[in-house]
């Protein structure tokens, strides 16, 4: 029998070629491992575009139709327009000139007073005080007596008049019967005659006289 062929044994060269490739081969699939576990292809990195989307938010409130708006037949309050009570005019007030009698015996003094009516739609605002009144007494075309003409002590009172509101003297004025005039306040002074004589008295306040007069009689 022939033996059989013996193997050709290789150099220390190739083993060590064989080695070299064998542990980068080994490196190589290492590092694809880890790369598939770490970053595996189907997560890709965020971009410009991935931003997260905005949370919804609560949609605001539509306002509903109003119904149209109805025009109001007072002005609507401006800077120019006070907002308070304005000073009540002629246009405002109606006077009245009041007596406590019709007639009047000898020796009895008449009583006389204001009365003060706001005829306006809203309040107003006047000066009711004695240095804003005057009465005076005439018979016929001769004028008898006036409250200014011996006035002492004129105060001031500002109120405020509600719509409609009706105010009268808190105290009357007295008429002594007598003649007045301004240089004869300190003297003696003629009396009104009576005997069924006539009188009127006329009042006014704050320049707003009375529409009439409120006539009585002396006996």
């Amino acid at each position: 029998m022939t033996d059989a062929p013996r193997r050709r044994r290789q150099s220390p060269a190739v083993y060590r070629r064989r080695r070299l490739a064998a542990g980068l081969l080994a490196l190589v699939v290492i590092g694809l491992v880890v790369w598939l576990v770490a970053a595996p292809p189907w997560r890709s990195a965020p971009t410009a575009l991935d931003t997260p989307a905005p949370a919804e938010s609560t949609p605001a409130a539509v306002a509903s139709p109003s119904a149209p708006a109805v025009a109001s037949s007072s002005p609507s309050p401006t800077a120019s327009t006070p907002t308070g009570p304005v000073e009540c005019t002629a246009a405002d007030i109606t006077v009245e000139a009041l007596s406590d009698k019709g007639q009047y015996g000898q020796g009895e003094n008449p009583q006389l007073s204001i009365r003060l009516t706001n005829t306006s739609a809203g309040p107003c605002t006047m000066n009711v005080g004695t240095s804003a009144q005057s009465f005076t007494v005439t018979s016929g075309s001769d004028v008898w007596w006036r409250s200014t003409d011996c006035q002492t002590e004129p105060s001031d009172m500002e109120v405020t008049l509600a719509a409609g509101q009706v105010v009268t003297s808190s105290a009357p004025l007295t008429w002594d019967r007598t003649r007045s005039s301004v240089g004869s306040c300190e003297n003696e002074r003629p009396y009104a005659p009576g005997g069924g004589a006539t009188y009127h008295l006329s009042v006014s306040i704050g320049g707003i006289p009375s529409a009439g007069t409120a006539s009585f009689v002396l006996q």
